[in-house]
């Protein structure tokens, strides 16, 4: 990785916090060694970045720091736009008009090269009239917002029940959904496909923060894998 790159994605490790991350966090996340992390710190110092650290604390960096307009690879470019497609065509009308606003938006910072083979790529993803979509949006809303539900659920066999769920997380499988759910029924984690919720209703209480209760717990603790999307 070169100096550059190393420097871009170091200050990227410390926007994307809001609090202190020490130097020998960051060598493990960069691939270098801490002395290299305490030279680029210094380097970004002088040159006008506001980091601010502490001994046996970690760095910082300090609020309302922007970086500059990013200049983007071709192949992150590609893969930008193919997320965002595919958010476009298997979530729900909300998020899609969201992709489209940050579609544009990376488009309006491509050079004229990059833009003649954007319109060269192979991808297409069709986007479909999907009964799900007000499905995906309340059960979105409700992960957010850690609010409970109450749905009507035909399993598999074509066996209906009633559940009081605490929605943790959505699990995309293409375009077929599914929510992890921890059910006050069964007092265990459960897991119910979107095209069998026959009914859902917002309730107005709200589930509590829970160590053994959430999407990475279940992850990491019963499935057996890293949550590769946690936040660092």
């Amino acid at each position: 990785m070169r100096k550059s790159e190393r420097l871009f994605r170091l200050v990227t490790l410390l926007q994307g916090r809001r609090t202190a991350i020490t130097a020998q966090v960051l060598a493990e996340k960069l691939g270098v060694a801490v002395r290299t992390v305490y030279r680029d710190i210094q380097a970004l110092v002088l040159s006008g970045v506001p980091i601010d650290g502490e001994a046996g604390v970690g760095y910082r960096l300090r609020a309302g720091f922007d970086l500059p307009p990013l200049m983007f690879q071709s192949d992150e470019v590609t893969a930008l736009l193919v997320g965002s497609r595919m958010v476009q065509a298997w979530t729900d009308p909300d998020l899609a008009q969201a992709a489209k606003q940050a579609e544009a938006k990376i488009l309006a910072a491509l050079t004229p090269q990059m833009l003649i083979g954007i319109s060269r790529l192979p991808y297409r993803i069709p986007v479909y009239e999907c009964n799900e979509s007000d499905t995906h949006r309340i059960l979105r809303k409700a992960c957010e917002g850690r609010q409970k539900i109450s749905i009507a659920y035909r399993d598999m066999n074509g066996k209906e029940s009633s559940r009081t769920l605490w929605p943790l997380g959505m699990v995309g499988w293409g375009v077929h959904w599914t929510l992890l759910a921890w059910c006050e029924k069964r007092d265990d984690y459960r897991n119910f496909r979107f095209d069998r919720i026959q009914n859902i209703m917002l309730l107005p209480e709200h589930y509590p923060l829970h160590p053994q209760r959430n999407l990475e717990h279940y992850l990491t603790r019963i499935v057996g894998i890293e949550d590769a999307q946690k936040p660092a």
